[in-house]
């Protein structure tokens, strides 16, 4: 094939902006299945069922379900540019303490959108907190933002659930602007700018290196 040929073939690979299968037969013997690692969820090197070529790079899925919300929205299992400003958050926590971009100048902070029914954050949660007091005397804390729809059961939950640091309700569809599309959803902003985020259900050792790389 003519150079200009193949720089042309390459050239519309890379603007390509809509999704194109993978033949069964191309798809390789293991991959890492790209919505599996978006959610946090990443089983290591399987066997793919599918495969996607999207601006010049190949996705694969452990799942033919995987394919479509994948298509729907492929910018939102790109890996994150990192670091970059915080999107707009101006929130209460529970005490009445107002947070917004002002409150986050100079501090290093762990956002967590969360909810009551979620399993997986309810998991995170001590993980979470062991985080928090590993580094508390050396500024750094936990927002855990709820994203609750109905107060009353942020409420009930706190009963029996306490947080050490400040617990906020999201009145204002503040996920959605931080383009949040599963939970747990984490986001570490050092004087803010995001440096690193998850999805899913995270270690402790994974969480304490980018705080301790960050502060």
């Amino acid at each position: 094939m003519p150079i200009s040929t193949v720089l042309l073939f390459t050239t519309i690979l890379s603007a390509q902006s809509t999704p194109m299968d993978i033949p069964k037969g191309d798809l390789p013997k293991s991959a890492h299945c790209v919505v599996c690692e978006s959610d946090g969820q990443n089983h290591g090197m399987e066997k793919p069922v599918a495969g996607v070529l999207y601006q010049g790079k190949s996705y694969y899925f452990c799942n033919a379900k995987e394919v479509a919300s994948f298509r729907k929205d492929p910018e939102a299992y790109m890996p994150p540019v990192l670091p970059r400003a915080m999107p707009a958050f101006d929130l209460n926590d529970l005490s009445g303490k107002r947070w917004n971009a002002p409150e986050f100048k100079g501090k290093t902070l762990l956002i967590d959108f969360w909810a009551t029914w979620c399993v997986p954050c309810r998991e995170v949660k001590p993980i979470v907190e062991k985080v928090r007091a590993k580094y508390a005397a050396k500024g750094f804390n936990v927002l855990s933002v709820s994203i609750d729809e109905k107060r009353s059961a942020l409420d009930q939950f706190l009963v029996k659930h306490k947080f050490s640091g400040p617990v906020l309700h999201d009145t204002s569809q503040t996920w959605a602007t931080w383009g949040v599309k599963s939970i747990p959803a984490l986001f570490l902003v050092r004087d803010g700018q995001i440096v690193a985020q998850w999805r899913g259900k995270q270690s402790e050792k994974t969480l304490s290196a980018a705080v301790e790389k960050a502060l």
